[in-house]
């Protein structure tokens, strides 16, 4: 006689269960070597047949965009901006407002106004990643008195990466008008449940069931703050930047790209080429992922390519010789592949690539270099 409430044998974690044959490895298929030599880049400048710069940089933008998938309805009744909170600083302001960027949502995001009589230039200061998504726009700029004491701590404690000062309120202090706002799955703009990197990959998975490519919306979210920031009376639209680092380099060199309201970027510690990237050669690689990712653009553009689309704007990019993300032979290549674009167009003394002898990091030294590139093209 069988035993009804007999417990059932205990499932394997599945982690433990492995075939003896496979096709993904390191979260890569067995075969990446053979398809990263399939990628050939027809689309990139000096491989396609577009030869004249104005009409290469126009369709090579728009193969971005048609790779990105569905744009985000503009708002029906403009940005509908409401002020939260706002309180004096040293030397300048800080709001924190909402911001209608879509038909669909509103945006938290932090502005600082420097003291005095503007017209002012201005930057769109890009949060990171980290794998850490309870903070996004409080990663740039110092919380505001209105936040929780939990995202105050938890804002002081991410600062390590940027040697234990707010970019953000740094480029205040030094004359510019600084926006920041949450990308999607960041601080305000994140899960019910709490804020899970584990989550993130099937969020965008889900997104993509509506036509909807996850990173676009970062990168449309940015192109719509950049225009709000120039249409604030503050703001001399002529003289607009963007700067990040890790993931908000990667944010603004694809701003710079795509906006043609950012006449300056910098970026620091993010470039490299897909070869390099996307391979086995290295035991710890930053191997994309949905934050990076816009279906097909292999096909076309690498990463070197999409950023020349900003030529011939002044760039800088700092990248680490440490840096254990992007292996310095992608990064070398990177440069020399955008370098080779800047000299095409007579511009190379615009575009400035520098490799430190630094991890993974936006230290002071960064900080200043960027203020000072900054100061030498917008002010």
């Amino acid at each position: 006689m069988v035993k009804l409430d007999q417990p059932k044998p205990k499932k394997k974690e599945t982690s433990q269960q492995k075939r003896q044959k496979y096709e993904f490895e390191r979260n890569l298929p067995v075969y990446a070597k053979q398809l990263i030599a399939d990628l050939t880049y027809p689309m990139a400048w000096g491989n396609s047949s577009i030869k004249n710069f104005s009409k290469w940089k126009k369709a090579a933008r728009q193969k971005v965009f048609d790779c990105m998938l569905t744009p985000p309805p503009a708002p029906a009744d403009g940005y509908n901006v409401t002020v939260l909170a706002e309180e004096q600083r040293n030397g300048y302001k800080a709001r924190k407002i909402e911001i209608q960027l879509s038909k669909y949502y509103k945006v938290p995001a932090y502005v600082l106004i420097p003291d005095g009589k503007g017209p002012f230039p201005a930057v769109n200061a890009l949060h990171d990643h980290g794998a850490h998504l309870f903070i996004g726009k409080e990663k740039m700029i110092r919380p505001l008195a209105c936040e929780t004491d939990e995202v105050k701590a938890d804002a002081e404690a991410w600062l390590a990466g940027y040697e234990g000062q707010f970019f953000g309120d740094y480029l205040a202090q030094h004359g510019y008008v600084v926006f920041s706002a949450d990308a999607p799955m960041w601080g305000e703009r994140g899960q019910k449940e709490g804020a899970r990197r584990d989550r993130y990959d099937m969020i965008a998975g889900n997104m993509m069931m509506y036509g909807i490519d996850l990173s676009a919306y970062m990168t449309y979210d940015d192109m719509a703050g950049t225009e709000y920031l120039a249409q604030m009376p503050e703001v001399d639209a002529n003289r607009i930047g963007c700067t990040g680092w890790s993931m908000g380099a990667y944010r603004a060199w694809m701003l710079s790209a795509l906006s043609d309201r950012i006449k300056v970027g910098t970026a620091i510690c993010w470039m490299v080429t897909t070869d390099e990237q996307m391979g086995f050669k290295y035991d710890r690689t930053e191997n994309g992922g949905f934050a990076n990712c816009f279906p097909g653009l292999r096909r076309w553009l690498d990463y070197p390519h999409v950023a020349s689309i900003a030529c011939p704007k002044p760039m800088l990019f700092i990248n680490g010789s440490q840096d254990k993300l992007f292996p310095v032979a992608g990064v070398e290549k990177a440069f020399s592949t955008m370098h080779d674009t800047w000299k095409s167009q007579g511009a190379d003394d615009k575009l400035e690539t520098e490799i430190w002898d630094m991890p993974h990091s936006c230290p002071l030294k960064a900080q200043q270099r960027v203020l000072d590139f900054f100061d030498k093209y917008l002010k």
